[in-house]
């Protein structure tokens, strides 16, 4: 049934609220990348990054302030430079390994190095997270989580310099799916705003989460799999004798994903709809462009 005029203008100013919270996330991502440009070059970052990274935090909390998004969206960007350092700066796992030991021990509340710009974004990322009230009991989680994110990231480097001589299979490209690093931002997310009931149920949210951040993996790799090839990057559809299978898996996931949703729903409300606004987000985000443009 077609919408009155009333509930068309209603939602068209809900949207309206959404990207104005965006709009400011974005200014506050693009100050920040301006103060780091050896870490985002404009010929490597696409100039709307800051602004999909803002819209998909806003879409998917838009009962947030920008307050409240802003070290989830700055841990996002670092995020971007990370993977691109690990992915095409690296050229030895010397290399690969002293990025991640360095990360670890600036997490850990080390003071980065001279000239370590890396190191000092994630110092500031640290700083303002440590901040909030719940930090204290539940830093070590997020801490726990980068860890992740950075063994999956050098994990996939090893298998990317193996070539097709050891190419993962599809079951073990999703274990490792932490290098896509949506969990890891979820968590910061839920430590800077959560409630006491959100916090009380960190380990089932970042169950719930690891599952959403498995078909994050498939649904961009579904989507990117050309730029994949001419980056001779992995993708789930390099790994399959038939792409139907990787479709079929995400089915599975997406099942899954909805069945662990369900008590979440009853019992921690708000993040069920995080995660779900968050799945149904980049779903469509990703059936027309991603966050690396047309590169």
């Amino acid at each position: 049934m077609p919408m009155d005029g009333a509930d068309q203008w209603a939602m068209a100013a809900e949207h309206g609220r959404i990207c104005a919270l965006a709009a400011k996330g974005q200014r506050d991502l693009q100050q920040r990348a301006d103060s780091y440009p050896e870490l985002f070059a404009p010929q490597e970052f696409d100039p709307a990054l800051s602004g999909s990274i803002a819209m998909t935090m806003a879409f998917s909390a838009p009962w947030c302030d920008a307050g409240e998004l802003q070290v989830a969206n700055r841990l996002v960007l670092w995020i971007f430079a990370l993977d691109w350092l690990i992915d095409y700066d690296a050229k030895t796992r010397e290399d690969v390994d002293r990025l991640t030991a360095g990360c670890l021990a600036v997490a850990d509340g080390a003071t980065p190095e001279p000239g370590d710009a890396l190191g000092g974004f994630l110092a500031e990322i640290r700083d303002e997270l440590a901040t909030g009230p719940a930090y204290r009991t539940h830093g070590p989680m997020w801490r726990a989580e980068l860890r992740r994110v950075l063994d999956a990231m050098a994990r996939e480097w090893d298998w990317k310099q193996a070539g097709s001589d050891r190419l993962p299979t599809l079951e073990e490209y999703l274990g490792n799916a932490a290098n896509l690093a949506s969990t890891v931002v979820n968590v910061v997310h839920w430590i800077r705003t959560g409630d006491p009931a959100t916090l009380s149920q960190l380990d089932e949210l970042v169950t719930v989460s690891d599952e959403v951040q498995r078909i994050l993996r498939l649904v961009n790799d579904l989507a990117t799999y050309e730029r994949d090839l001419r980056w001779k990057d992995l993708n789930a559809l390099r790994l399959v004798a038939d792409p139907v299978e990787v479709r079929r898996r995400l089915d599975e996931l997406v099942g899954n994903a909805r069945a662990l949703l369900v008590p979440l729903s009853q019992n921690c409300p708000v993040q069920a709809d995080y995660l779900t606004r968050q799945l149904g987000f980049s779903s469509g985000f990703y059936g027309s462009t991603d966050f690396w443009g047309t590169t």
